[in-house]
C-alpha cells in the first residue's frame, strides 16, 4: 500500500472537534443535574419543616441542596442510594414563587445561598452558539458551491472537465467526412506519442492547434479523437467558463489550467468556442471588458511561457475566426489552423454510413441518394436526419426505417415540422399553389437553375405556407454570373406567378424578395459583376475592425446611390424576365398549380412532365 501524502494526512478540519467540545460543555451541567433525584417543591417545604434539609442553594429556576436519606426514601420509595451508609443525599426541585421561603429557612436555621446562572452558559447562548451556527451554515453553503464549480474559496480554480484515456472512447475511425482534417491531426498524435522523433532535429512541437469551421462539422469530436488516439488526459472546457463577474478570476483560472496541464503532461487542453474568450481587444468602442481582456492577456502569456516539448498541446475550436484577436493567431501561439469544412457528397455518405450502423434500415434505403439530397448538411444535420427518420418509423409502427421516412426527415430538417394545425382557407391554398408552381416552373425552364425535387403547399416551419425543394445535381463551389441570375429569377417566380394569375400581389413573397435583393446586392458590391460599378469590391472585408479603423462603407455617397440604382435596375430586369417566361408557359403553370392544389405535394418528375407536355397518368406525387 502506498503512503498517504503529508498534506492529506493532516488536512482534517478542526471545526467539527471544536463544536463537539463546546457541545459537551453545554450539556455537562444538564447531565449532572439529571443525576440528582428530583422532588416536588411541596416535598422540599415539608423537609424544611422536619429539619431534613441542609446546605440549600437557590437558583433562579430551581432549588438544590442535601436531604436526609431516610426522609428521601419515605417520599420516593423507588429511590436507591449509591451508598447505603450515606445520611445525606443531593437533591433538586423546581422553584416556585414563594416569598416565605427565606423566612422559613432562617426560622429553622438552615444555611442557604444564592446561585446565579453560569456566565459561561450566558456567553454560550448569546455569542458562541450563534457564531458557530453561522460558521456551520457558511461552511455548508460554500461546500455545496464548491461541488458545483469551485465555490468562492476556489473561484480561481479552472473548471475544466478532465478525461483520462479510458474515458475517451472516440477514435479517428469514429470520425467521417472530414478526411483532410483527420490527416492533419494525425501529426498531432505523433507529436504526443513520439515527440523525440521531431525534436531530435531541432524542431519544436506546435503550441496550439485551432479548429475552424461551421457549427456541427465535428470540431469537438475531432479534438476528443486526438486525445483518444494519443491516450493522454484531455482537459475540456468552454471559453465562456473563464470569464466571471469578478475581475481577475478568469486570469487565475487560466494559470491554474496550465499548471494542471503541466503536471499531467503529456496531455491536451481543449477550449471550445474560443471566440467567447479570444475576441479581439478594443472591438467595443463604448467601453472595454476589463475582465475578459485580462483573461485573454493571461492566456497569451501562458502560451508564450509553457514548453510544448513537454507534451502539452493546446487545441481550440471556433466558427468565427474573423473576430479573434490577431495576437492569438500569430506564429508561436496557434501555429496550426485546421479547417473543418462542410463535407462533400462522398463525405456525407460516409457520415450517414457511420450513424446508420445503429439504425435498422429497410431494403429500399440508398444512403448514396440521401447524401446527394442533403447538400450543405454538416455531420450534426445528417445525424439529425437519421434520428428523425428512425423516430418517424417508430411512430408509424414500422419494423425498419424506410426511404420515405428519411425523405420526410430531410424535409423536416430543411423546412421544419408540418403545421397540421395551420388551416389555410381555400383562397389561400389556391394562391399558394400558384406561388409555388411559379418557383418550380421557373426552376425547370431556366438553364442554370438547380433541378426541382419536390413541390408542396403543406405549411412547415415558422411561417412557410409551402416550399419548392431544389437539389443540385453536383457539388458546386463557385457560381458564374448566369447561374446567380437564374437563381434570383427563381426567387421571383412565385411573385410573378401571382401577378400573372390574380393581377395583384400578396405578402407571401416577402421572404423571396428579401433573399433576391440580398443576392442582387452581393452580386454588385461583393462579386464585382456589375458593368457600371466595375470590377471593384465595395463590401467590407470580413475581418476584425478596431474602433480607430475606417467604417465598413469605404465608398462615397455617390457610389452608394449608384449601387442602389443598379440593384433596383437589375432586380426589375430579372423580375420582368421571369414574368415573361411564365406568361409564355401559362398553361403549364395552371396545370401544375391545379395538380398541386389537388394533391398538396408533387414531385419533380411530375412537374417536368407537365412542362414538357408529357402525359403520364402513372406519375404520382411521392
Amino acid at each position: 500500500m502506498g503512503s498517504t501524502p503529508l498534506n492529506q494526512r493532516w488536512n482534517m478540519p478542526l471545526w467539527p472537534l471544536l463544536i463537539l467540545w463546546l457541545g459537551l460543555l453545554l450539556v455537562q451541567p444538564f447531565i449532572a443535574e439529571r443525576s440528582k433525584p428530583r422532588i416536588a417543591y411541596s416535598q422540599f417545604k415539608e423537609a424544611v419543616e422536619n429539619g431534613a434539609v441542609r446546605d440549600v442553594g437557590i437558583r433562579p429556576q430551581s432549588v438544590e441542596g442535601q436531604i436526609d436519606t431516610q426522609f428521601l426514601k419515605r417520599i420516593l420509595p423507588d429511590f436507591k442510594p449509591a451508598d447505603a451508609g450515606d445520611k445525606w443525599q443531593d437533591f433538586t426541585a423546581d422553584r416556585v414563587d414563594d416569598p416565605q421561603l427565606i423566612a422559613q429557612l432562617e426560622q429553622h436555621k438552615i444555611v442557604y445561598r444564592g446561585i446565579p446562572e453560569s456566565g459561561f452558559l450566558k456567553l454560550l447562548g448569546i455569542w458562541i452558539i450563534p457564531i458557530l451556527l453561522m460558521l456551520l451554515a457558511w461552511r455548508l453553503l460554500f461546500a455545496g458551491a464548491s461541488r458545483a464549480g469551485g465555490g468562492m474559496l476556489g473561484i480561481g480554480k479552472a473548471r475544466a472537465r478532465v478525461y483520462v484515456d479510458k474515458d475517451i472512447p472516440v477514435r479517428f475511425h469514429d470520425v467521417a467526412g472530414i478526411d483532410e482534417a483527420v490527416a492533419e491531426l494525425r501529426e498531432v498524435v505523433d507529436f504526443l506519442t513520439e515527440p523525440g522523433r521531431y525534436t531530435r532535429l531541432g524542431g519544436r512541437l506546435p503550441r496550439g492547434v485551432l479548429l475552424v469551421g461551421p457549427p456541427g462539422t465535428g470540431k469537438t469530436l475531432l479534438a476528443r479523437a486526438v486525445a483518444g488516439e494519443a491516450k493522454v488526459p484531455f482537459f475540456s472546457l468552454s471559453g465562456s467558463e473563464f470569464v466571471e463577474m469578478f475581475v481577475g478570476v478568469g486570469a487565475a483560472r487560466v494559470r491554474d489550467l496550465f499548471e494542471q496541464a503541466q503536471r499531467s503532461a503529456p496531455c491536451i487542453i481543449f477550449i471550445d468556442e474560443l471566440d467567447a474568450l479570444g475576441r479581439a481587444r478594443g472591438l467595443n468602442a463604448a467601453g472595454s471588458n476589463e475582465e475578459r481582456e485580462q483573461t485573454l492577456n493571461q492566456l497569451l502569456t501562458e502560451m508564450d511561457g509553457f514548453d510544448p516539448n513537454r507534451g502539452v498541446v493546446l487545441m481550440a475550436a471556433t466558427n468565427r475566426p474573423e473576430i479573434l484577436d490577431p495576437a492569438l493567431l500569430r506564429a508561436g501561439r496557434f501555429d496550426r489552423h485546421v479547417v473543418v469544412d462542410r463535407p462533400d457528397v462522398g463525405g456525407r455518405e460516409a457520415i450517414l454510413r457511420l450513424h446508420a450502423s445503429r439504425v435498422v434500415l429497410a431494403g429500399d434505403v440508398d444512403l448514396g441518394v440521401l447524401a446527394a439530397r442533403t447538400p450543405g448538411f454538416v455531420g450534426a444535420d445528417l445525424a439529425n436526419v437519421l434520428n428523425e427518420g428512425a423516430l418517424l418509423a417508430a411512430r408509424g409502427g414500422k419494423p425498419a426505417v424506410t426511404m420515405a421516412d428519411f425523405e420526410e426527415a430531410i424535409e423536416r430538417v430543411l423546412g421544419g415540422l408540418q403545421k397540421k394545425s395551420t388551416l389555410m382557407t381555400a383562397q389561400e391554398k389556391h394562391r399558394a399553389a400558384f406561388h409555388e408552381s411559379g418557383h418550380a416552373l421557373a426552376a425547370i425552364l431556366l438553364e442554370h437553375a438547380d433541378p426541382v425535387h419536390k413541390i408542396s403547399i403543406i405549411p412547415r416551419g415558422i411561417a412557410a405556407l409551402g416550399y419548392t425543394l431544389q437539389l443540385p445535381g453536383e457539388e458546386r463551389h463557385i457560381l458564374s454570373r448566369p447561374e446567380l441570375l437564374d437563381r434570383i429569377c427563381v426567387m421571383y417566380g412565385g411573385r410573378a406567378a401571382e401577378e400573372i394569375v390574380f393581377g395583384d400581389l400578396s405578402t407571401g413573397a416577402a421572404d423571396d424578395l428579401q433573399k433576391a435583393t440580398q443576392m442582387t446586392r452581393r452580386l454588385m458590391v461583393e462579386f464585382g459583376m456589375s458593368r457600371v460599378l466595375g470590377p471593384v469590391a465595395y463590401a467590407p472585408e470580413p475581418t476584425v475592425r478596431l474602433p480607430t479603423a475606417p467604417t465598413p462603407e469605404q465608398y462615397s455617397q455617390a457610389i452608394a446611390r449608384l449601387i442602389d440604382e443598379e440593384v433596383l435596375k437589375l432586380s426589375e430586369e430579372l423580375y420582368e424576365r421571369v414574368r415573361l417566361l411564365l406568361r409564355q408557359h401559362e398553361p403549364a403553370l395552371r396545370q401544375l398549380a391545379a395538380l398541386l392544389e389537388r394533391q398538396e405535394t408533387v414531385d419533380g418528375e411530375a412537374a417536368r412532365a407537365i412542362v414538357e407536355g408529357r402525359t403520364d397518368p402513372n406519375i404520382e406525387s411521392r
